[in-house]
């Protein structure tokens, strides 16, 4: 297996699954671009053992081990026959990424296979006299603390291989990471409901006058999903004020880079403007950005490249 046969794996890997992401890719330089793809097939690889509901959880947690010691030995070996590991272990000699960052996003993935979570609680409600299982977090600190295991993790290893200097690149990589996972949970209300996961947090419920039992008949379709609307704002709310740091982050990374952080903020915005202008109606359909308007952003991102290449 070659570094180039490696990558070409990793590109296809993020052409066919990476959607939001793989629109910025395309605008950065080869080298950071197939340094990107390396590092979403690993992430792809460890979401999909995670979400893998084919098997029980316990078996989920004993395939993930097993894969993360595998890429740990491909690490110290220096050597694999996976393609990802070859790639990845490239990609970090290139851009001196941590092992910590990528342990730190696995460990972000497997939260969802952990049977109990500092500062999550189990509430039971009744689904077709049936009870359910449902995991909350309690309060917003914990759900930071989640958003920034499995998204603001994967900002700071891509300004690693986007370039910066002034080290407030790195806070304001965090916040955007909180961003987009706000972002994605506002949008993913309905299906992370019905995997028995709320990701909004249980004081927000109470502070918004909105119960577990409400919420769930807005996902189920049962009831009219208006009392559901001010806790969503408030989460909506979080995510703008977490946005205004993707400003002050895009002038920091390297000229080359900075029009595919554009790309990737412009369509992650405008997936929260459309959840917004929806009056934060999610559980009716899944909201999302056309692809005609992804496309618009993404030709409007490759004349910003070709301009900051051009510029002095």
């Amino acid at each position: 297996m070659t570094i180039d046969a490696a990558y070409a794996v990793c590109a296809g890997i993020a052409q066919r699954e990476a959607k939001n992401f793989y629109y910025s890719f395309r605008v950065l330089p080869k080298h950071k671009r197939n340094a990107m793809c390396a590092v979403y097939a690993f992430m792809r690889r460890a979401d999909d053992i995670s979400d893998d509901e084919t098997l029980p959880v316990v078996e989920r947690r004993v395939v993930m081990s097993e894969w993360l010691e595998a890429w740990r030995a491909a690490r110290r070996s220096g050597s694999s026959e996976d393609p990802i590991f070859v790639a990845l272990n490239d990609t970090q000699k290139r851009f001196a990424i941590p092992d910590e960052l990528l342990e730190d996003l696995v460990r972000g993935t497997t939260m969802d296979l952990e049977e109990s979570l500092p500062g999550v609680v189990t509430v039971t409600e009744t689904v077709a006299n049936r009870a359910q299982a449902l995991q909350i977090y309690e309060d917003f600190d914990g759900l930071y603390r989640y958003c920034y295991l499995v998204a603001s993790v994967v900002g700071l290893v891509c300004i690693r291989i986007f370039g910066y200097t002034d080290p407030r690149a790195e806070e304001l990589a965090e916040k955007t990471g909180v961003a987009f996972q706000l972002t994605n949970i506002l949008r993913d209300v309905s299906e992370d409901a019905e995997r028995g996961r709320i990701y909004l947090p249980l004081r927000d419920l109470e502070a918004s006058g909105v119960d577990v039992r409400r919420l769930m008949g807005a996902v189920r379709r049962e009831l009219k999903p208006d009392d559901s609307r001010t806790l969503l704002a408030l989460e909506g709310g979080r995510a703008k004020s977490y946005y205004a740091a993707s400003e002050e982050l895009l002038p920091l990374v390297d000229r080359d880079s900075r029009a595919a952080l554009w790309v990737l903020v412009t369509i992650y915005r405008g997936l929260l403007e459309k959840i917004v202008a929806k009056n934060y109606d999610v559980f009716s359909e899944r909201v999302s950005v056309p692809t005609s308007k992804k496309m618009l952003i993404l030709a409007q991102g490759m004349g910003m490249a070709v301009r900051n290449r051009l510029l002095p």
